[in-house]
Formats: structure tokens, C-alpha cells, sequence
């Protein structure tokens, strides 16, 4: 069809009313009708906005659980430290399915030395008194069987003390810790420890994986979850800060760790690991198990779902003529 001639029977475009349309009038009004709409679920709906929990925080407000967590990273006897793969090499300490260990598979990736990387380290780096560095002299001067002996006569002592106060412990043979401990104390109340833990020679300083593990070593951050029902057999992986809803759709991964045998099992990331990956491989596998994939055509819950489309096909057919 040559240009500017119509096809026979089609309207004349000139025959229908027209009206001017603005388009920058109509884009700003659906600009600001959905900016405020979506203001007004946020502040409905949304999350509240919890500040940050830090060390700088954590020291500020729980100094007893600061120093004793700080001993336990000193003498090797934190979580962190016997944690196994990716951060150490602690024997027997990795996770597995069977014979199969995971995390020995993966390897350490993210060497940690809670030692060298919490305490020492830190104070080493930072302008120290005449008293802190003879003490991180002595420290490292002293066989690692030593180290551990005035680390964990301290924390017995810690643990004696009332409230867990290390200004009250009793006199012994506890070598440097109580200086670097105090000292290390300082550094987090400033806000310097923070910093010195997320340093890793970047000018981005991104990766707070250090400042975290010594964070989940004390007993402070469970106790911060576990009030907004974040611990592990209140669900928390499915929540968000408090009541408000979450993840949904994570209920199935978080529902095995509240039942036996994964809630006592010291395997039980792994266990529960495998399993959902068993799960899904027989989700993705559903049109090719006989009998598991004709359940739908036994059911017949697509008639349900689909009962309108059927009831509008034989109604059809019933007005259909024959020869149609």
C-alpha cells in the first residue's frame, strides 16, 4: 500500500477527537504520587531502623564480656579459634556429612590467629605506653604453654570476680593479660579497635568479617538477638529485628533446626546443608520420577484451578454445531 493511502474499510484517523496530552505533567504526577506512596508503606511496614552493634558499642556497654572474650581470643579458647575451616586449621573442628568434610574441602580461606589479629596485633599497631609494649614483649617472649596458662588463670579469675569485673579480680599469676586486656578495653571504648580489626591495606575498608568473629565470641551480640527473637531456635534466620516479618520463604531451611536430630548435632549446618540440597534436587527432578509426577493427574487439582476455562470450553462445545 503506496504512503497516504488508507486500506479500504479502515477509519480516518481525522474522524476521532483529539486533545492535547502533557507528558512532563503526567510523568511529574506519577513521579510524586508514587514517591509519597511509597514513603508511606515504608514508614508503615518497613523494619525499624536498629543502629549497628560495634565494638567500640560492645565495650561501652558490656566492658566485663569485652575483657573476658578478649582473654578466651589471647589464649585460644574462643569460638573463633577452634572453629576449623575457613579460618584455622583446628583439628577435628570442620563440619561433615559422613566421611565428607565440607569445610576441610573448602580450605582455610580467611586465616584468622584470634591471638595475632584480636589482641596482639591491634595494640602492637596503635601508639602504646612504656607499660603496654613491655607486655606485649613479655607475651610474645613466653613459650605458647605459658601463654595459655596466664590466659586461662585469668579467666578463671575473671570469672570469680563479681559482675565479671576485671577491676575486681584477686591477685595471681596472670602474667601481661591484664595489661593488654585493659589497654585492648581502651582501644574499643575509643572507637580505634574498629578500625584497626577492618583494616586490611585497602583504601575501601569493606570487609568486617574480623570485627564480627570477635563480636560473636562474647556472649553480648547473642543476647542482643536472642531479645529481638533472632536466635538460631527462635527462627531467626526466617526474621527480621523483632516481630516484623521477614525471609518467608526460608521457614523450610530454618524449620530443621528447630527439631531433632540437627537442634543438638554439632554437624547440623552440614547435615541441614544436605539435605536441602536433596530437597531441591528432587524438586528440579519431579517430571522424571514415575509416580511422583503423576500425582497433579491423580489429584486433578488443576481442574480446581483452572475450573472456570473448563467450564467455559464445554459450555462451547455444547453450542457447537456439528460440521463447525
Amino acid at each position: 500500500m503506496s504512503r497516504g493511502r488508507r486500506k479500504a474499510g479502515a477509519p480516518d484517523p481525522a474522524a476521532f477527537p483529539t486533545r492535547p496530552y502533557d507528558l512532563v505533567k503526567e510523568f511529574t504526577i506519577a513521579l510524586v504520587a508514587v514517591a509519597l506512596l511509597s514513603a508511606a508503606l515504608a514508614a508503615i511496614f518497613s523494619s525499624p531502623d536498629v543502629k549497628p552493634v560495634t565494638l567500640a558499642s560492645w565495650s561501652r556497654a558490656d566492658g566485663a564480656d569485652f575483657t573476658a572474650t578478649a582473654v578466651a581470643e589471647l589464649g585460644g579458647t574462643s569460638g573463633t579459634a577452634g572453629y576449623g575451616p575457613p579460618y584455622n586449621h583446628t583439628p577435628d573442628a570442620a563440619q561433615k556429612i559422613g566421611p565428607v568434610g565440607l569445610q576441610e574441602a573448602a580450605g582455610v580461606r580467611i586465616p584468622v590467629d584470634t591471638a595475632e589479629d584480636f589482641v596482639l596485633r591491634p595494640l602492637a599497631d596503635a601508639p602504646e605506653p612504656p607499660a603496654v609494649k613491655a607486655a606485649l614483649a613479655t607475651w610474645a617472649a613466653a613459650p605458647a604453654s605459658r601463654q595459655q596458662a596466664w590466659a586461662k588463670a585469668y579467666s578463671d579469675a575473671l570469672a570469680k570476680s563479681p559482675g565479671g569485673d576485671p577491676a575486681k579480680v584477686a591477685g595471681g599469676a596472670y602474667g601481661p593479660v591484664p595489661v593488654l586486656t585493659t589497654r585492648l578495653l581502651g582501644l574499643a571504648r575509643a572507637g580505634a579497635l574498629d578500625g584497626e580489626l577492618q583494616a586490611q591495606g585497602r583504601f575501601y575498608e569493606t570487609d568486617y568479617t574480623r570485627p564480627l568473629l570477635f563480636l560473636s565470641d562474647g556472649s553480648y551480640l547473642e543476647s542482643l538477638a536472642r531479645a529481638e527473637h533472632l536466635g538460631g531456635d527462635q527462627w531467626g534466620m526466617m526474621n527480621e529485628t523483632g516481630n516484623f516479618p521477614g525471609q518467608a520463604w526460608l521457614w523450610l531451611y530454618t524449620f530443621w533446626y528447630q527439631i531433632e536430630p540437627f537442634k543438638s548435632s554439632g554437624n547440623a549446618d552440614a547435615l541441614i546443608w544436605g539435605l536441602m540440597a536433596l530437597l531441591s534436587l528432587c524438586l528440579m527432578l519431579v517430571p522424571f520420577i514415575p509416580g511422583v509426577r503423576s500425582v497433579p493427574r491423580w489429584t486433578r487439582v488443576h481442574r480446581l484451578i483452572w475450573r472456570s476455562y473448563h467450564r467455559e470450553r464445554l459450555a462451547a462445545a455444547r453450542v457447537r454445531k456439528p460440521g463447525d
